[in-house]
């Protein structure tokens, strides 16, 4: 029996954003179930259509999309509505708000069919840090001017396994489920038990929440890594976002 489509909303105030963004999604075989030209109509589409991603623009008439984020994600955990903020600049100080708001992750708005497309099915997967070299970059740059807390002084931290600790600290660093695989000589499919786990010890609702408590916690510091990344290894054939 063959999957229903992955469904999604666009909302941005600009009508050719959201036709562009349409056509790529559709001709994917992706749905988009509804449009809107700001948060208040982002809500109401979400509530009435209950895709599985939405699209979300920052600076948008009425209600912006942080706020629409916020207000979607407390009464849309319970159908997995994941969202994706949409910025015009990489280092934009509004998508670290939205994204402790609770999206997943962000993207530039200048980026390619393919990127798009790939993007909307990772988060919607929940199998991949969204374009990890922008996210890892943004959250260090606001964590660092964070007070960080000792990681065992973490109620839910406290929780964890040593090795669900482990597979924290490296998912931070921005590995994929395949390099924490090889790297903790495990399979796949116990890769994600474990992260699988550690988001329902930690009530979190995806891997982006979980970088993000990483570095308020100090479980990782702000310049740690496991290995380089490029935007090549979440997206081939891309060398990466354009600089504004």
């Amino acid at each position: 029996m063959s999957r229903p489509p992955l469904r999604a909303v666009i909302a941005d105030d600009q009508a050719l954003v959201r036709t562009g963004f349409g056509m790529i999604l559709a001709a994917d075989g992706i749905e988009v179930t509804a449009e809107a030209a700001d948060g208040i109509e982002a809500i109401a589409a979400v509530r009435r259509t209950r895709p599985d991603v939405v699209l979300m623009d920052i600076r948008m008439p009425r209600m912006d999309g942080i706020e629409a984020t916020r207000r979607i994600l407390t009464d849309g955990d319970r159908n997995g509505t994941r969202i994706i903020i949409l910025t015009t600049y990489d280092l934009d100080h509004y998508v670290y708000a939205a994204i402790t708001a609770g999206a997943s992750g962000f993207l530039l708005k200048d980026v390619s069919p393919e990127q798009l497309v790939a993007a909307v099915r990772m988060v919607q997967s929940g199998d991949a840090l969204l374009a990890p070299t922008i996210t890892r970059r943004l959250i260090e740059r606001f964590a660092d001017r964070k007070e960080a807390k000792a990681a065992d002084a973490h109620p839910d931290l406290s929780g964890l396994t040593p090795r669900e600790l482990e597979v924290l600290r490296l998912l931070a660093t921005g590995l994929s489920n395949a390099e924490l695989a090889e790297r903790l000589f495990l399979s796949p499919t116990t890769v994600k038990t474990h992260i699988g786990r550690i988001l329902s010890k930690l009530e979190l609702r995806d891997r982006v929440q979980a970088v993000i408590l990483a570095y308020e916690t100090g479980l990782i510091a702000p310049g740690d890594t496991a290995r380089p990344r490029s935007t090549e290894d979440d997206f081939p054939g891309v060398t990466g976002p354009k600089k504004h």
